[in-house]
């Protein structure tokens, strides 16, 4: 992961926290721990704050205090106030990010997709560029069941696109 990613994935946090009716440093009421998880990597990649390192060492029974480091996280690092514009790109940095894993083999494919699509397409308002990824998880949802195993096709549209993505 490159700086400029990991600050984007951060924006990308920062802009679903500010879609909350508590504003941007009201409480997010996502997944702590993928907060933390964010911290680490942009830490990992070196991006450098005070707040950004006791946010990356968390621990699981520390998660309370998420909230008040990530706020602190984002005017250390100047990632408010968001704008669309700065977000929108942010978006498209992390889902090309996704992809290149996806290509590489870190990420399955499918959950890949869902990242892209869920966090990424659906925020941008369904570009065309990512129009396969929700392509393939429509008829993988269309299914009554839900049990169908993702076809080798399937797989293959996916990672077909994930390069695209990546390599744009």
């Amino acid at each position: 992961m490159t700086v400029d990613t990991a600050l984007s994935a951060l924006r990308c946090l920062a802009a679903d926290r500010s879609c909350e009716d508590d504003g941007l440093f009201g409480w997010y009421g996502g997944d702590r721990a993928e907060i933390v998880q964010a911290a680490l990597d942009a830490l990992l990649a070196g991006v450098d704050s005070p707040s950004l390192a006791l946010l990356a060492g968390l621990g699981r029974n520390e998660l309370d205090e998420v909230a008040e480091l990530f706020d602190g996280v984002l005017t250390e690092l100047e990632l408010v106030p968001l704008t669309p514009d700065n977000v929108a790109a942010a978006r498209w940095e992390t889902a090309r990010w996704w992809a290149g894993r996806i290509v590489r083999g870190d990420l399955d494919a499918v959950d890949g997709a869902r990242l892209i699509w869920e966090r990424a397409a659906c925020e941008l308002g369904h570009p065309r560029e990512l129009a396969c990824f929700g392509s393939v998880l429509r008829e993988l949802w269309d299914e009554e069941d839900g049990s169908v195993p993702v076809s080798r096709e399937q797989r293959d549209r996916l990672v077909a696109a994930a390069r695209r993505l990546a390599m744009s």
